[in-house]
């Protein structure tokens, strides 16, 4: 069986959860005997911890060239030696560090076209794409890395016959922050595209149970695949210092509740019960994330605490080796919902129990781990009250670490997840 993904890069200036999800999955299935399965990146690169086997070096509908033909009308048709240039990768990861690369301000009209599928893709791009695609015989699964490039769907299925399977995460974050009718109009969108799909993948129930009220589909083809990662490849945590410490490892962002944390953490030290407690911060940023993160620095030092905090330059590798191994104890405070969250199943496979909002997945995910727990309501005030209660309870913290690991490596592995994957897949093949 030959599958393609289709994946939708973020250029590597901060950590995706959806992008690690897309390169999850090519790892995991490349691994089930009798399937060939590669990656092509569209818009923007792959972040580095990425470059592996299997993943393509060309970037497809390159980002640049895409806004370009959307919003100046002489680029519109522009020649062949432009397009190149524009999807090069220099171009592409100076692009992808520039603010506004994560927010829908100007982008609606190309997001409801990207949707649709029948504007936003040039004829000649697409034809190059599918060319790309049959070079070395026919796929039989394309799979999408999300719903709001679902317009492929139907346009790759008028020019080869194939079957397509979509994954969907967190669609609603996107979506959600553009102003009407815009955010309608996009939900309406997925849904009249929706039966260009032979199958859709989602990792929680959480989150199938939102797409199917935010479109009216019937849910008929959903599988819920939980995500599982590689923990053998993850070393426990052997964290020597004495000192306590919370740990942050996600993009640091406004809807990825840093500040929630940062709010908490000055509660704990200003209460004085862990005076010698330090907060650790991995996961990058954008452009448009400076200002945000400028301020809460600038509430850290006015509070004296500038000696207590650290911010890793790198969220991969011996960095993010390193981070693991220097904290007791990792939240991520999201506002926004989340229908999965992989941090979680990183901290845990590390031998670090999690504390979570009990919003979105995490309650699921936590009940399946046991690796953490959750707390209502979402303030920063209860943040930080059961953040001081697992930090005060030794025993508790080190079981919910050691049940983490555990039940990881035992329920979200990547031979479980590309067991149920390849099931998926056989579904949507002809018998």
């Amino acid at each position: 069986m030959k599958i393609v993904y289709l994946i939708t890069g973020s250029g590597g200036s901060f950590y995706c959860g959806n992008c690690y999800r897309d390169m999850i999955f090519l790892r995991a299935i490349r691994k089930v005997p009798g399937i060939d399965a590669t990656a092509i990146p569209l818009y923007l690169p792959p972040d580095d911890t990425n470059k592996e086997s299997g993943l393509d070096k060309n970037v497809f509908f390159g980002a640049i060239s895409m806004y370009l033909r959307e919003k100046v009308p002489m680029f519109r048709n522009m020649p062949v030696f432009l397009d190149k240039l524009f999807d090069s990768a220099p171009m592409l990861k100076m692009a992808a560090r520039r603010a506004g690369t994560t927010r829908t301000e100007g982008l609606e009209d190309m997001t409801l076209n990207m949707i649709r599928g029948e504007k936003a893709f040039p004829e000649k791009e697409l034809n190059r794409l599918v060319n790309y695609l049959i070079k070395d015989g026919k796929p039989d699964v394309i799979h999408l890395s999300n719903a709001l490039i679902i317009g492929l769907a139907r346009q790759i299925k008028r020019k080869i016959d194939v079957k397509i399977v979509c994954s969907l995460l967190n669609e609603d974050d996107w979506i959600d922050e553009m102003a009407e009718p815009y955010q309608s109009k996009a939900w309406k969108l997925i849904a009249q595209e929706a039966p260009n799909v032979d199958s859709f993948i989602t990792p929680s129930n959480y989150y199938k149970d939102l797409f199917i009220a935010k479109t009216g589909v019937s849910g008929d083809n959903f599988h819920i695949v939980p995500l599982g990662i590689d923990a053998d490849n993850i070393k426990y945590n052997e964290k020597k210092s004495n000192s306590l410490s919370v740990g942050y490892f996600c993009r640091v962002s406004s809807p990825n509740g840093f500040d929630k944390l940062v709010d908490a953490f000055i509660l704990l030290k200003k209460e004085n019960s862990l005076p010698g407690l330090t907060l650790h911060v991995s996961g990058g940023y954008t452009g448009d994330d400076k200002p945000f993160i400028a301020e809460q620095i600038k509430k850290i030092k006015e509070n004296g605490l500038k000696s207590f905090i650290r911010i890793y330059p790198e969220f991969q590798g011996n960095s993010k080796e390193e981070f693991f191994n220097n904290i007791d104890i990792m939240s991520v405070p999201v506002r926004k919902h989340d229908g999965y969250g992989l941090y979680i199943l990183e901290a845990n496979a590390a031998g670090i129990p999690v504390v979570q909002p009990a919003t979105g997945a995490f309650p699921e995910i936590v009940e399946k781990t046991m690796g953490g727990i959750t707390y209502f309501p979402d303030t920063a005030e209860e943040l930080s009250h059961n953040l001081l209660n697992l930090f005060t309870n030794n025993n508790l913290r080190i079981q919910l670490g050691i049940n983490g690991r555990k039940n990881v490596i035992k329920e979200l592995s990547l031979d479980k997840m590309s067991a149920i994957l390849s099931v998926v897949y056989n579904e949507v093949l002809p018998k």
